[in-house]
């Protein structure tokens, strides 16, 4: 892998079978920008292979030695550049929000298409997160029930557009599919969503999500639409 050039994306991928790992290795391979640079088996290689090399993408298996989990939380101080993609076999909601929560920015079932892999990547570039999306409404109504049991309130207003977004974000849209819905531009999307992260206090769009199952219906703007 020497002698590529420097703007590729470099990928690690973590799992204990060696086969999967390599068939993974071998989808991303076709992509021309892409570089699978290392591969670890166990939890403590979600966070040493950041650690002797820079990556952009790891991409982890929840079922392997140690705790997974705390690993993804680790890392956000090791590489807070690292971008974590789970690719599991496990359609637990509890595992997916666990995963998210612990700042993965994707959460891919094992038997997915290949696109679909390629596609949480890419999300997780752009600072988006990615959920299969067969499996995203189980997920966002785990994070609804969460939110519920909390009975946590915040305390704000959005405006029209921002209650917009935050119910397309609600079914599981990314950026573009909300621009293409609202008849915006992706940068302005972009823009509302930073604001409504510090709106809402939120470190991500998982947390504006969790943040914004909390809202209180007096929250939303009732201006005309």
């Amino acid at each position: 892998m020497q002698g590529q050039p420097a703007s590729r994306i470099a990928i690690a991928i973590v799992d204990d079978h060696p086969l999967l790992a390599e068939g993974i290795a071998s989808v991303l391979s076709r992509h021309d920008n892409y570089q699978v640079v290392e591969m670890g088996v166990s939890a403590s290689d979600v966070m040493a292979i950041p650690a002797r090399r820079a990556c952009d993408i790891l991409i982890v298996d929840l079922n392997m030695p140690g705790d997974v989990f705390a690993a993804i939380v680790e890392l956000h101080d090791i590489a807070p550049a690292c971008r974590v993609v789970v690719f599991t076999a496990s359609t637990e909601t509890e595992h997916a929000v666990r995963a998210l929560s612990a700042g993965a920015a994707g959460y891919v079932l094992k038997g997915s298409s290949a696109g679909e892999l390629v596609d949480a990547v890419e999300a997780a570039l752009r600072g988006e997160v990615y959920i299969t999306p067969s499996f995203a409404a189980k997920v966002i109504g785990a994070l609804n029930s969460k939110a519920m049991e909390k009975k946590a309130v915040v305390s704000t207003k959005l405006s029209v557009r921002e209650e917009q977004i935050v119910r397309l974000l609600l079914c599981g849209k990314q950026n573009r599919e909300i621009a293409r819905s609202l008849d915006l531009s992706e940068k302005t999307v972009k823009s509302y969503m930073t604001n409504l992260m510090s709106k809402l206090r939120a470190r991500n769009r998982l947390e504006v999500v969790i943040a914004a199952q909390k809202l209180k219906p007096t929250d939303f703007s009732s201006a005309g639409r």
